[in-house]
């Protein structure tokens, strides 16, 4: 079995991919920024079923400072670095998303080279491959970038088309046989094991909470976060993985009103509060002087960008959840560990 530091531990898809990795007997490093978060790390690990055992340590870094990078390296033959910032809002500042992403990529990059790491998976997004296009293809796939100049590209796809161009460019001049893999989910749903929540998984927490009067005419991709951890693996082992993107996708996209509907129909009583409604564009553009989630709306407004998973599924086997099934058990589960308000 393999030793595996996973950046950013603490986080949403980061808790999945290392509860993954010690199922399959490898041990794990996770990377915090605050060592106080061990705990909390532990206790989601718990949620998910996993027992650590001697197989789990820790170590303290940064994505923008040099320290700690090489004793989180030490012995390491895998890195999945997962670690990138993904904001609720827009920030007013792009740098705030920008600099931590590429900067803490080729950081990690680096130090993992110097290590002896043989290859690194970096967690991407579609983020990097379906925005800033004039004219919108009817399914993106992995030859497809974002365009960070385009007019529809926000600082977070800004940050990760960046971050992503950066790695590949490292490799290319830098990596000394390092090998790379990058996996770009869409929006990834499914199971949560903590308070500590993805800006997916708040939109859930929301919609249960009667926070959303009525669904903005949007529309995004789904999958399971289990599924993107699977994935992440499948990423790290598989030798026809390297130096390959994968769009990971449970399929074509689905609406925000969808989303409702499916909460309504798989959790019951516990949905009551979940909007019944698909509010007008223009009554979303009055509302977005005012309202932040209604201003980040707006730009994306009727826009459909579906993705193919069909690399992932036909060259390392993946095969994911439907797109429901991932929707439902993220209600499920923050219903069940009462992070939804009464």
């Amino acid at each position: 079995m393999a030793s595996v530091l996973v950046t950013g531990g603490s986080g949403f898809i980061a808790t999945h991919v290392i509860a993954r990795l010690l199922a399959e007997g490898h041990a794990v490093r996770a990377s915090l920024r605050n060592p106080a978060r061990e705990g909390e790390l532990r206790a989601a690990l718990g949620v998910l079923g996993a027992d650590p055992g001697e197989r789990l340590d820790f170590a303290v870094a940064d994505l923008l400072d040099d320290a700690g990078w090489a004793q989180a390296m030490a012995g390491v033959e895998f890195v999945q670095h997962v670690a990138s910032p993904f904001p609720a809002g827009v920030p007013g500042d792009a740098d705030e998303l920008i600099r931590p992403a590429r900067e803490g990529t080729l950081r990690v990059l680096r130090a993992a080279r110097e290590a002896g790491a043989k290859r690194v998976v970096v967690t991407s997004s579609f983020a990097a491959v379906g925005y800033g296009h004039t004219v919108r293809k009817p399914r993106y796939d992995e030859t497809d970038w974002t365009d960070p100049a385009g007019a529809d590209a926000q600082p977070y796809m800004v940050s990760k088309t960046l971050a992503e161009r950066a790695a590949w460019d490292f490799i290319a001049r830098e990596g000394g046989g390092m090998e790379l893999v990058a996996v770009n989910p869409v929006g990834v749903f499914g199971p949560v094991a903590g308070p500590d929540l993805s800006t997916s998984t708040r939109l859930v927490k929301a919609m249960l909470e009667g926070a959303i009067p009525a669904c903005p005419r949007i529309f995004f991709g789904v999958v399971d976060v289990r599924d993107v951890a699977d994935l992440h693996l499948r990423a790290m082992t598989a030798p026809q993985a390297a130096g390959e993107r994968f769009l990971a996708t449970a399929g074509d996209c689905v609406s925000l009103i969808e989303v409702a509907r499916t909460l309504r129909a798989r959790l019951g009583p516990a949905a009551r509060r979940v909007p019944r409604f698909q509010m007008p564009d223009a009554m979303v553009r009055l509302a977005a002087p005012f309202v932040p989630m209604a201003r980040a709306a707006v730009p994306q407004l009727g826009l459909v960008r579906n993705a193919s998973g069909e690399k992932a599924e036909h060259l390392l086997g993946w095969t994911p959840r439907p797109a429901d099934e991932a929707i439902a058990a993220t209600g499920e589960s923050l219903i069940r560990l009462g992070l939804v308000k009464a």
